[in-house]
C-alpha cells in the first residue's frame, strides 16, 4: 500500500515548509480583497502562514502578502487576519 502524499507549504512569516492542513491560507480574491480563508477553498491566489500572531507579524514586517499578491495591503486587512488568528489559536 502506497502512502498518500501530505502537501507542504511555506509559512510567509517563518519560512518553515509545513503540512497544508497546520496553516491559515490568506487570499487575494479575483476582486482584489485580501482575507484570511479558513476553509482553504475560496477562489483566488493564495499564501500561507502558521496559525500565530507571531509569524503573521513577520510575514507582515516583511512584507511577504505583498510580494505575493504584488499590491500594497493595507493596515485595516492585517488587524483584521490578527483579530481573526487570535479568535482561533
Amino acid at each position: 500500500m502506497q502512502k498518500k502524499k501530505i502537501p507542504l507549504r511555506m509559512c510567509a512569516g517563518c519560512g518553515e515548509m509545513k503540512p497544508k492542513k497546520e496553516l491559515v491560507r490568506v487570499v487575494k480574491s479575483p476582486e482584489g480583497e485580501i482575507s484570511l480563508d479558513l476553509t482553504g477553498r475560496k477562489p483566488g491566489r493564495g499564501a500561507y502562514v502558521c496559525k500565530s500572531i507571531d509569524c503573521l507579524k513577520a510575514a507582515r514586517k516583511s512584507r511577504r502578502f505583498e510580494k505575493s499578491f504584488s499590491c500594497k495591503i493595507p493596515d485595516e486587512v492585517y488587524d483584521r487576519m490578527e483579530e481573526e488568528i487570535s479568535q482561533n489559536e
